[in-house]
């Protein structure tokens, strides 16, 4: 299906609703829903149905809940918008700075 710009994004430690977040851009509405769509088949191949899926009659972005692995395939204007990328990064880099502290903190 070919989706641009896949980032993996390790999400354990600062959620309880997954442990990964893949984030994927498409290059039309009809692209994202084509590749939201693909995951789904995958995944249902592979034993899994997905938990709920959103987004789709828009086409704009689109969920798919996989349980520990959430899909966000989105179009690029609303991929930066909405900058999940950053948004989880920055809680990486405070759950670091946290890790650092506290160990710091040791006597």
């Amino acid at each position: 299906m070919k989706a641009v710009n896949v980032k993996v994004l390790d999400v354990r430690g600062l959620t309880d609703i997954a442990d990964t977040l893949i984030v994927a851009s498409g290059t039309s509405d009809r692209h994202v829903r084509s590749v939201a769509d693909h995951v789904i088949e995958q995944a249902k191949r592979n034993g899994s149905r997905p938990l709920g899926t959103e987004g789709e009659r828009e086409g704009e972005w689109v969920l798919v809940d996989l349980q520990d692995i959430v899909v966000h395939v989105m179009l690029p204007r609303v991929r930066e918008f909405y900058g999940l990328e950053r948004l989880w990064d920055a809680g990486n880099a405070l759950q670091d700075s946290t890790a650092s502290q506290a160990h710091a903190a040791r006597p």
